[in-house]
Parts: structure tokens; sequence; C-alpha cells
């Protein structure tokens, strides 16, 4: 049974790094991968990222892409 795990861009902790070697960045966790963190979290421990937290936009109605 595959794993459901989240999708880091959506993370208010995600960050693109200016490192080529490792774009991805985590703020929550402290560190940058070659892989996305929600990947390299689950590698290493057999569990979910257990700080992902949805990302709000400005202006968002939380009512999905076109707002109705």
């Amino acid at each position: 049974m595959p794993v459901e795990l989240p999708e880091c861009i959506k993370c208010m902790h995600y960050y693109i790094t200016y490192d080529p070697g490792k774009p991805h960045g985590c703020r929550a966790m402290g560190f940058k991968s070659r892989r996305m963190p929600a990947l390299v979290v689950y590698a290493a421990s057999g569990l979910v990222c257990q700080l992902f937290t949805l990302k709000i936009r400005p202006g968002s109605t939380g009512k999905g892409e076109k707002g109705g």
C-alpha cells in the first residue's frame, strides 16, 4: 500500500535554495536536499512529515482554484 506524502511545494516551510546541488529546503527542519524534503523525511524515519503546514496565499478564499 503506497504512502501518500504531502506536497512540499504547498507547505509554508518549503523554499527554493540558491544551491544548485541542493535546490529544495525545509525551514521547519533546517535542511537542504537534492530531493523533496518530504521524501527525505520519509526515507530517514519511515514517517510522513509531521510539520507540513498548508501555505495560505493572500486573497485566497479557501474555495478552490476558481473561488467558487
